[in-house]
Order: structure tokens, then sequence, then C-alpha cells
């Protein structure tokens, strides 16, 4: 097992490796496997790169987030000019129909709210918003519909879960209440643990994922 001193190692040089990411303006501390992350970035992009770049380290157990992100004055656009951008985007990216997703900018923070049918199209509606230049923030309030949950839909994540990571898959548990999925059990990596929040969310009829899984093998 790594001690934090070489987890802080990992983490720099995988900040350094990944070319969205100026490695230079990032502070990495680690305390129990828990890095955090401080600085100032120039991007809403560049500070969710970050924070997926340190979620692939192994040994990494979860990571807190203290950057604050300051758009350079040449990268700066209107609140108009991003709520602009940002419906267009959403309407070629994401597959939305036009009146799903309703976008208010307020000083360059985002939010997004309104009704969508499945749980990938909230989350593809955020990254997308999340890359355009003046965005310091997004706030996603989006709702998935209420619809009828197949009966099978445990089983459907369970299969899904056995694609991604065979070995991950047998140590976790799915329980499915009212379109609601709470994971449970124990992964080796942040990053597992974000593919299996994403296997959930892309089962039909899921509206909400409680993630409830620990890193590491007990």
């Amino acid at each position: 097992m790594k001690n934090d001193l070489q987890l802080k190692k990992d983490v720099e040089q995988e900040l350094e490796w990944d070319p969205a990411i100026n490695a230079a303006d990032i502070g990495v501390q680690v305390h129990d496997g828990i890095v955090t992350l401080s600085g100032h970035l120039h991007s809403y992009a560049e500070k969710l790169a970050t924070k997926r770049a340190t979620q692939r380290v192994e040994g990494v157990r979860a990571v807190v987030v203290e950057m604050v992100v300051a758009v350079p004055n040449e990268h700066r656009r209107t609140d108009a000019d991003i709520a602009s951008t940002a419906r267009t985007v959403l309407l070629w990216s994401a597959g939305l129909s036009e009146r799903a997703v309703q976008v208010t900018v307020e000083k360059g923070c985002v939010t997004l709210t309104g009704e969508v049918d499945w749980g990938y199209q909230m989350l593809a509606a955020e990254k997308v918003v999340a890359h355009l230049r003046g965005v310091n923030t997004v706030f996603n309030d989006i709702r998935i519909k209420r619809r009828a949950a197949p009966t099978d839909i445990t089983s459907k994540i369970e299969s899904a879960l056995r694609r991604h990571a065979e070995e991950d898959a047998r140590h976790i548990s799915v329980h499915v209440a009212d379109g609601t999925v709470t994971l449970r059990g124990n992964v080796s990596s942040l990053d597992e643990k974000t593919m299996a929040c994403n296997a959930a969310w892309s089962a039909p009829g899921v509206r909400h994922v409680i993630d409830e899984m620990s890193v590491g093998r007990p």
C-alpha cells in the first residue's frame, strides 16, 4: 500500500502528464490517502480534468477540491453569450429536445434545470456546458422524469458492472427502490467507483443514484 508521500508524488506526476492541466498552478496535499487539491485555474474544464486525473491514481481514497476558477480577461464572456452558446451546444451535443433543459447564467455560474428521460442525458448536459469558455461553475439541477422501471433493472446494472470490471463487480451490491439505485461495497479505485455510478445511471428507469461505496479492499 502506498504511503502519503508516494501517493502525492504519483498524483503530481499524473497532473503533469495530462495535457489538459497546467500542473504548475495546482497544489497537492495528501493525508491518509485523501488528496486535497488547491490553486487557481483558468477554466472550469481544467478543474474537472484535474479531479478526474487525481481519481485515476491508484490508492487515492477521496479527493477534496479547494481550487478556484479565475477566468482570464481574454477568455471572459458575457452571461448572455454563455447562455446562448450553452443552449446551442445542448441541442447539438446532448440530443435533448428544445424545452428539456433551461439555462440560467449569473457571473459565469451556469445553472441547468428541467427534466430529461435518461440519467445519461443529465450527465451529458453538464459535461458539454462545463467546457464552454467563460464558465467558472456549473450547478446541475436537472431532474429525471418518473417512468416505469423494468423489473430486471438490478440484473441489468449488475451485468453492466461485470462487463466493465469483473473483479470489482463481485464486491458491489445493487439495491433498487422506486427508481433510486443504491450502490454499496468496496472498489479498488475512485475510477472504478465512477464507472459503477455511470453504469447505474445508464440503466432504464433510474432517477437517482446513491453512492455508498468505499475505495480499498477491507
